[in-house]
C-alpha cells in the first residue's frame, strides 16, 4: 500500500513537470547590442550570432564579442555557421566564446564533433528526408533545428514548411524554425510541441535589425501557448 502511494506521488510529479514544461526561445540573427539585450530582458533563452559572410545578418568578430559580453548570465550565446572552415570556427570560439554552436549547412557528424563544444544541427525539411535517420547521425547534438528547404539557401528565408513531416519519434530535442512570427508562433507551439522555437526574420524591421515590439510580442505569445 505504501509503495502504491509512493508510485502515485512519483507519477504526479512527472505529470507536473511535463504539464509545466516551458518552450525555449532563440532570437537569431542579432547584429546590434541593444536588440540582443532587449531580447534577453524580454525573456529570450538564447541569442543567435551569424558567422556566415553571404548572410545579410553576418557579423564581424568584434560585433560578436561586444554583443556576447553585453548579455546577462543564463542567456545562451549561439554561434551559427554554414560549412565554415574549421579555423573560422576555432577563431570565433576563442574570440566570442559562444556557449553553443549551430551548424546550418551540410556539415558531417565528424565535422560537428571535432570542436568538443555542444552543438545543434539544422535540417532543411522536404518530402523524402528521413528525419529520424538524420537525427540519429548526430546523436550527440543538443537538438535538431528544423527549417524550410529552399534550393540554394541554407536558411533565414522566412518561409515555413509542412509540420506534418515532423515524426513523433524524433530522437533529439526539436527546435522549430522557418516562417515563425508573433502572429503564428502560438499555433506553432500548440500544434508541434517543440522543445524550442527559433525566429529571425519574423521579428525584424529589416534584415538584421530587430523590431522591439515584435520581439516582445513573440516571446509573450510563446508564453501564452505554454499556459
Amino acid at each position: 500500500m505504501l509503495m502504491s502511494g509512493v508510485c502515485q506521488h512519483h507519477n504526479a510529479l512527472i505529470y507536473k513537470v511535463i504539464t509545466f514544461m516551458r518552450t525555449r526561445i532563440k532570437i537569431c540573427g542579432l547584429t546590434r547590442v541593444a536588440d540582443a539585450v532587449h531580447a534577453a530582458r524580454c525573456g529570450a533563452d538564447a541569442i543567435g550570432l551569424v558567422f556566415y559572410p553571404p548572410s545579410p545578418r553576418h557579423i564581424a568578430l568584434e560585433q560578436g564579442r561586444t554583443i556576447s559580453r553585453a548579455l546577462p548570465a543564463f542567456v545562451t550565446r549561439v554561434a551559427l555557421f554554414v560549412d565554415a572552415d574549421p579555423a573560422q570556427v576555432e577563431t570565433v570560439l576563442t574570440d566570442v566564446r559562444p556557449d553553443l554552436l549551430q551548424f546550418h549547412g551540410d556539415e558531417s557528424p565528424e565535422y560537428c564533433r571535432q570542436f568538443g563544444v555542444p552543438y545543434i544541427k539544422a535540417a532543411r525539411v522536404k518530402a523524402g528526408l528521413n528525419l529520424v535517420q538524420y537525427a540519429a547521425l548526430y546523436a550527440d547534438a543538443q537538438g535538431l533545428l528544423l527549417d524550410a528547404f529552399v534550393p540554394g539557401q541554407p536558411g533565414g528565408t522566412g518561409l515555413s514548411f509542412d509540420w506534418t513531416l515532423i515524426p513523433e519519434n524524433l530522437p533529439l530535442p526539436l527546435i522549430l524554425s522557418g516562417g515563425l512570427d508573433p502572429e503564428n508562433v502560438r499555433h506553432a507551439v500548440q500544434s508541434v510541441h517543440p522543445w524550442a522555437v527559433d525566429v529571425s526574420s519574423g521579428v525584424e524591421t529589416s534584415k538584421g535589425i530587430k523590431d522591439a515590439a515584435k520581439v516582445a510580442k513573440f516571446i509573450q505569445e510563446v508564453g501564452n501557448a505554454d499556459r
